[in-house]
């Protein structure tokens, strides 16, 4: 039973922290680290769950999603306007999946292996939440989605592989280079959002087909998903609320969030509290 209770656990944590900039994984494994003392709930864990999340996006974008697929597909055909913003949207998610995926399948051993070092983690905590507070600091503010060049968009791609390294946060990581690049806070969270989809699914579901028939897990198929079916719930909720606190609010709060977890986190690992690996 404590299985499903660490997973419950773990479903919360997962929509709580993936769609704010502090980095969900992280999250998922200092929390993990503590309920399962000497044990990491996994990479295979954590993709699983961000199914969930990743779901509770779909849903709360749907009829953008619609939209742009509709559009994109009918201009591939030559039966709608190519240079529509819709359609160059559809493109540049396309463009913009392709670095973390690429990126994700060569070093998938040091992603599932050392970069999970609790060291790391704290680091990137740190240093990316004071890039993030630079980037929001010194951002312009003036751009929309629909002012996204081809190169910007190449450049979110490769700020969300940077995701890949727990403590960097996917929407952390996107919403930097969004707002080194100008876009406001609003754009800049939703083209996170919608950039997120595909890369997040695939990497779900290509740990869901890897992980088929096997036992060599920490946490069982069944506790794993009770904590996607919470992940997806929450984060809904999640979505909500952020899309409205960024309207007029900056990310100082999560700077100064990330910074203190990870200076947290040093002096835990530092006194043995808990274990790097």
């Amino acid at each position: 039973m404590y299985d499903w209770l660490v997973a419950a656990v773990l479903g919360i944590v997962q929509a709580l922290t993936e769609f704010l900039p502090i980095s969900s994984s992280a999250h998922v494994r200092i929390v993990g680290e503590f309920m399962l003392p000497g044990q990491d709930p996994g990479a295979f864990f954590t993709a699983i769950i961000q199914i969930g999340t990743e779901a509770a996006v779909v849903v709360y974008f749907w009829r953008d999603i619609v939209s742009i697929i509709s559009k994109w597909c009918k201009a591939l055909v030559g039966k709608h306007d190519r240079k529509d913003p819709e359609v160059r949207l559809g493109w540049l998610i396309i463009v913009g999946s392709i670095p973390i995926v690429i990126l994700g399948l060569l070093f998938q051993d040091a992603i599932e292996g050392a970069l999970r070092s609790l060291w790391i983690t704290a680091t990137m905590l740190i240093v990316f939440g004071l890039v993030i507070g630079l980037a929001d600091w010194v951002g312009k503010r003036e751009r929309t989605l629909e002012d996204m060049s081809w190169g910007q968009g190449i450049a979110y791609g490769f700020a969300q592989a940077l995701a890949l390294i727990p403590g960097v946060s996917r929407s952390g990581g996107t919403i930097m280079a969004g707002r080194f690049m100008g876009f406001d806070r609003p754009a800049a969270a939703r083209y996170s959002f919608l950039l997120a989809i595909p890369a997040v699914l695939g990497s779900g579901f290509y740990s869901v087909f890897q992980t088929l028939g096997s036992t060599d897990t920490v946490i069982g198929w069944g506790p794993t998903i009770l904590a996607t079916i919470i992940a997806f719930g929450l984060g809904l909720l999640v979505i909500h609320w952020f899309l409205g606190y960024v309207k007029t609010k900056s990310f100082a709060i999560f700077v100064w969030y990330r910074v203190a977890l990870g200076i947290v986190l040093y002096i835990l690992l530092g006194t043995g509290v808990l274990t790097a690996t």
